[in-house]
């Protein structure tokens, strides 16, 4: 059973920081790309940032670049997502996603497993 747990959302004022992590059972995080992704109330899924194997390369959505970053410890198979300098408009749920063939997407349909999310609030 693939699973994938997010922690670390909640409550934060604007300017502020928040690190999200996503814990992988075993083999689903060796040699896969890892992404982060939000959906925010009556919106679409939106592709924030993703992470290859081993994590030498990464890549953002042009509202996160220069405030969030996207990385990974293999050896907890955890992937993480540091946000500073947070918005209201950042407001959403978070999802991390293991892709289906470590070739790298910015859209959802290019991930198998999701976590369940946890919910970012950024108060104004």
């Amino acid at each position: 059973q693939v699973q994938l747990v997010e922690s670390g959302g909640g409550l934060v004022q604007a300017g502020g920081s928040l690190r999200l992590s996503c814990a992988a059972s075993g083999r689903t995080f060796s040699g896969y790309v890892m992404g982060w992704f939000r959906q925010a109330p009556g919106k679409e899924r939106e592709f924030v940032a993703y992470v290859t194997w081993p994590g030498r390369r990464t890549y953002y959505a042009d509202s996160v670049k220069g405030r969030f970053t996207i990385s990974r410890d293999n050896a907890k198979n955890t992937v993480y997502l540091q946000m500073n300098s947070l918005k209201p408009e950042d407001t959403a749920v978070y999802y991390c996603a293991r892709d289906r063939d470590s070739s790298g997407s910015i859209y959802a349909s290019g991930y198998m497993y999701w976590g369940q999310g946890t919910q970012v609030t950024v108060a104004s």
